[in-house]
């Protein structure tokens, strides 16, 4: 393992493809297995860096760095699993362990994590980084969890929490999207892990309907999660409860590139109270002040009038999901929650605006909404590049219809 290791070490900046041609010149080193550690260490920089600064990690499968918790995203649900059990100490059986950053963040929570996987060298692995990490608290388990394995995985691990992130490839590594299709199934087992635990954290892909899955997951969803973090929409979180038979929450999250140290913005509700919520769209004169846009985690929450009914703004339209203050205390209030820019200019989205606009902002972004062209489009008849800080609209109002908003990042 020491060659292995100093290998990685030497060649992590390599060409991985003439490393594999040349195999010949190290018949002592495992290449298939250090052009996967290599791979993996690259998608790790900077996403688990402790891990990446972990010479002494192993990485069999190249996928399951890719597809594996950031350190931001880790700490999140580690957080999340303590305020499920309520600050006390409690054991979490992970049955879907991968790579093991996720059991590893929860074991700095919890008393006891039990890892399970069904690849055996992804086990051999993590058994064997979890010691280099100091990671005591850690059992690992070779082992696929199905409804016939369930009941001695549990009443082994005897689990407070039981933590799913299925596979969300099928045969021939063909993307799948139904929660019945993920592996292992969550329909099938979630009756059977209520029958010895109480409460199920479940990871699913970012893009699935939050509706739709907690509709089939039925009424035990309590809480659903968004976490967003570098403007992107990473994870989808839904916390089952046994117990819980009342409306679900959503929590729209953003993750702050200084996360943990400072705190992430969250926005919490119920679909009952964004239904009945309205959002302004009073008639103006014209657009001006601080124009808002929601983050993604907002975005995919999907709370529009409430964004507006809680931080008192108007929104353009319905269905255009901007916003507009005059207020900059309102606007640095904002700013954790998404984007914001101050309003240099508006006029009727026309023509002539379009030649001023580019002409006077050479180098800007843009964005096109609810307008009758898309971004790229808008951005050829503007006939601009990306830079400056300058950032062109194109949106409509309800009240003053399709406009162009001249903005800087505020």
């Amino acid at each position: 393992m020491e060659k292995l290791t100093a290998f990685v070490q030497e060649h992590i900046a390599d060409d991985l493809t003439r490393l594999v041609l040349d195999r010949k010149k190290w018949p002592d080193i495992d290449m298939d297995l250090a052009v996967s550690c290599i791979q993996s260490r690259r998608k790790l920089k900077g996403k688990v860096q402790e891990w990446y600064m972990n010479p002494d990690l192993i990485f069999p499968v190249g996928l399951s760095a890719e597809q594996c918790s950031s350190t931001a995203t880790g700490i999140y649900k580690s957080a999340l699993a303590s305020e499920i059990a309520e600050g006390k100490t409690f054991r979490l059986a992970d049955l879907t362990g991968g790579l093991g950053v996720d059991s590893w963040y929860f074991s700095q929570k919890a008393s006891q994590i039990w890892y399970h996987e069904m690849q055996e060298k992804l086990c051999i692995a993590a058994e064997h980084n979890f010691k280099a990490l100091k990671a005591e608290n850690i059992i690992v388990r070779n082992i696929v969890s199905t409804p016939e394995t369930l009941d001695g995985i549990l009443s082994e691990a005897q689990p407070d929490i039981v933590y799913i992130d299925p596979a969300r490839r099928g045969e021939g590594g063909k993307k799948v999207f139904l929660i019945e299709e993920c592996m292992p199934d969550v329909m099938t087992l979630k009756e059977q892990i209520f029958r010895y635990c109480r409460h199920i954290l479940l990871k699913l892909s970012p893009m699935a309907d939050i509706t739709m899955a907690c509709s089939r997951l039925g009424a035990t969803c309590r809480e659903v999660h968004i976490v967003a973090t570098g403007g992107e929409c990473k994870e989808l979180l839904i916390w089952m409860d046994r117990e819980w038979f009342d409306e679900y929450t959503v929590t729209a999250v953003e993750l702050p590139s200084g996360y943990p140290e400072i705190e992430p913005a969250t926005f919490s509700f119920s679909g009952s109270e964004e239904k009945i919520a309205t959002a302004s769209t009073r008639p103006r004169n014209d657009v001006s002040g601080f124009l808002f846009e929601p983050g993604k985690s907002l975005m995919k929450a999907g709370c529009f009038n409430l964004i507006a009914n809680h931080f008192g703004l108007s929104k353009l339209g319905v269905s255009t999901h901007y916003y507009v203050t005059d207020d900059p205390v309102k606007a640095d209030e904002l700013k954790p929650y998404g984007k914001v820019y101050m309003i240099l200019n508006t006029q009727p989205l026309d023509k002539r605006s379009i030649k001023a606009a580019g002409a006077a902002y050479p180098r800007a972004e843009v964005t096109a909404r609810n307008i009758p062209m898309d971004t790229e489009t808008f951005r050829k008849k503007l006939g601009v590049s990306s830079g400056d800080d300058a950032h062109i609209f194109g949106l409509k109002s309800d009240t003053l219809g399709n406009l162009i908003i001249i903005t800087r990042r505020y």
